[in-house]
């Protein structure tokens, strides 16, 4: 078990192999900084991390945009209104391509970042769609329901799920906005629950028209999936409110009616319709709660209220999870039992798109046709997901069922993250806070200042701020700018720590490194900060990395500017040596642990240093330098000219010093 949670005293396993999943941004717009720093950047740190520690040939690393979906066909709708006369498909891959380019330039290390709905990734996708479509349809896993879609009457159109707005009708829902079967916090429930419905294409209130679509039965799941969530409570080093957001929707089907509406009713006598159902009235609740046995009977109940004029919010619950749609831009589903023309929906579709994009990659390599399952099924394999708290529901519920009744794949082990807010507000490109693109702040900060920010905001445990004084007005910056703060740790401490390293070895030992033990004190340092990391890293919990680096780093270069003062004060050369073998295998140390959040900086330090990739082997990390370097007498270092800097800042930073 590669998710187990830690005794003190333990020491973490990894997987063999293992596949890293970066969560699909849509296909109607570039990244916004919410994408990179909120997601991207802690899947690659988590991705790099791996391929050191058990070989770069044994990590796949996939993400893709999710070309298909209402928000883009809504924003290509628009597009098309103000004079764009090109296709859907050329629409999004244009999206596609800036989003790869910002990835690229934020270091974001993807095997294959691909895409639903174009190329290679396009073909497989649609294949392995079809498969597991057929597959969860021979187990019984499947049903057609008829169901109530939007229409709206004026311009004579079904709408998806994005031209309808209203407000989610679950019980203690603040989501800003509700669309047709979800609303933007990921609650799930079925059309006809959505209170107050808008058509956005003309304003009006939609009418329902019945259509039939095919459901996973993701409400018989219910006992798997609480058995499973308990087991991953006591046993696996999951966090915590993930499994608090998954027990929320196993409970029975239910309503809440608020107490104020039934003030000029015969309660009993409207209850007397219900069907049975369990009555929750407590003195201290504001509202009266029922719970029933089966979706069914929660419907009836429903219609019951509805015909009162009684007012009711629903309980979270698991409800059927729906696969098609009829809407034309999206991936065929198979033709069974007369029901064609439809397309998948794309929520899940998007959940085994990273399988689709595994196979496209492993296939791109020459791999076997069946070579993926080794990676997604194989008891020494992983499936480690990195998502935003927001879609829970679907990775850690609607993914668990589906991917369980298929048989074929091992339940992946979910990472998702708290928002990162903008300043202290929840952003997103669909909110009145408009957020800064990912792209944007390179014109500001060093990509690796802003890898080291986003790693330390501490996502795991809570929504956080940024904070980037460059979008403050004047009179409210105040203090440091935290995005330099924290990427000084490299640009100032590790650089500095670097080149003194460098630089005493050229003038004081003509540019050989002087040959030494390693000091027990400075060993043990590094035996405590690597272990620490190595958990930290196991468990996800990124921020507390970059607490263990500093205090790691802070240490050394203390005991550096101590000891290289009393080396010059004494004119000591044997103690100068000392420094300098305690240092170099310090700074080796510290590049492999900063390898995974500032690669560009390491790998210059490595090639200054004149070692291979060897150096970044996790097998070799608290071994001396002569683990590399057979002979220190006649190993070359690269000449380090005067103020060359390994981790760069923008130059308007240097001004504020």
């Amino acid at each position: 078990m590669y998710d187990k949670r830690l005794r003190p005293d333990e020491k973490p396993v990894f997987p063999k192999r293992c596949v890293i999943t970066g969560g699909m941004p849509y296909g109607n717009k570039e990244l916004h900084f919410g994408h990179v720093g909120g997601m991207f950047i802690h899947a690659d740190i988590f991705a790099r991390f791996m391929r050191d520690r058990i070989g770069k040939e044994n990590v796949i690393f996939v993400s893709g945009t999710d070309c298909y979906g209402s928000p883009a066909l809504e924003s290509y709708r628009k597009l098309k209104e103000s004079g764009y006369d090109k296709s859907i498909q050329d629409y999004v891959n244009s999206n596609h391509v800036k989003q790869k380019e910002t990835l690229d330039k934020y270091r974001i290390s993807l095997n294959l970042f691909g895409a639903s709905g174009l190329g290679e990734t396009a073909k497989m996708h649609t294949k392995t769609s079809a498969e597991i479509f057929n597959t969860l349809y021979e187990k019984g896993c499947l049903e057609k329901l008829s169901t109530p879609q939007f229409f709206d009457e004026e311009l004579g159109v079904f709408l998806n799920g994005r031209q309808v707005v209203g407000r989610c009708p679950i019980e203690g829902c603040c989501s800003e906005k509700a669309y047709a079967d979800e609303c933007s916090l990921g609650h799930q429930y079925m059309p006809s629950e959505l209170i107050d419905p808008v058509s956005v294409l003309s304003g009006k209130k939609p009418v329902f028209v019945d259509v039939t679509n095919w459901y996973y039965k993701l409400e018989d799941d219910i006992d798997y999936l609480k058995e499973y969530n308990d087991e991953l409570r006591k046993n696996s080093n999951r966090r915590k409110y993930e499994l608090l957001v998954i027990d929320e929707f196993l409970n029975k089907p239910a309503v809440h009616i608020p107490k104020k509406y039934l003030e000029d009713i015969d309660t009993d006598a409207l209850l007397a319709k219900f069907p049975g159902h369990e009555l929750v009235d407590e003195e201290k609740r504001k509202s009266l709660l029922c719970i029933f046995k089966s979706l069914d009977d929660r419907d009836i109940a429903r219609k019951v209220l509805e015909e009162a004029g009684v007012h009711y919010t629903a309980g979270k619950t698991l409800v059927p999870f729906r696969l098609s749609g009829n809407v034309e831009w999206g991936v065929p589903v198979p033709e069974k039992e007369g029901e064609k023309d439809l397309t998948f929906w794309v929520w899940p579709e998007s959940l085994w798109a990273p399988i689709s994009f595994t196979r496209t990659y492993l296939e791109s390599k020459g791999a076997p046709e069946d070579e993926w399952q080794k990676w997604w099924n194989d008891e020494d394999s992983m499936v480690y997901q990195f998502i935003g708290e927001d879609n829970i529901y679907f990775y850690s519920i609607a993914e668990m069922g589906l991917f369980h009744a298929l048989g074929n794949v091992r339940l992946p082990h979910i990472i998702p993250n708290r928002h990162v807010l903008f300043m202290d507000t929840k952003a997103s490109s669909s909110s009145d806070i408009k957020p800064p693109m990912a792209e944007e702040l390179l014109d500001h900060y060093s990509v690796e200042q802003l890898r080291m920010h986003f790693m330390s905001l501490g996502l795991s445990n809570k929504s956080t701020g940024f904070k980037p004084q460059v979008y403050m007005p004047e009179n409210e910056r105040e203090g440091a700018d935290m995005v330099v703060k924290e990427g000084n740790l490299l640009t100032n401490v590790y650089n500095r720590l670097i080149r003194s390293c460098f630089y005493t070895t050229q003038n004081a030992f003509d540019g050989i490194i002087p040959e030494g033990v390693v000091s027990e004190r400075i060993r043990a340092l590094a035996e405590k900060n690597v272990a620490e990391y190595e958990r930290h890293m196991y468990n996800h919990d990124f921020h507390r990395i970059s607490y263990t680096l500093d205090e790691y780093i802070r240490e050394v270069n203390k005991y550096w500017v101590a000891t290289s003062r009393e080396a010059d004060k004494n004119d000591d050369t044997e103690l100068k040596k000392q420094l300098l073998t305690d240092a170099w295998y310090s700074c080796k140390v510290m590049a492999v642990l900063f390898h995974p959040i500032a690669p560009d900086g390491c790998e210059m330090f490595r090639d200054y240093l004149n070692i291979g990739e060897e150096l970044w082997s996790w097998d070799l990390i608290l071994e001396p330098l002569s683990a590399y370097i057979p002979d220190l007498k006649k190993h070359e270092l690269k000449f380090l000219e005067p103020r060359v800097d390994f981790f760069k800042k923008p130059e308007w930073q240097f001004d504020k010093e």
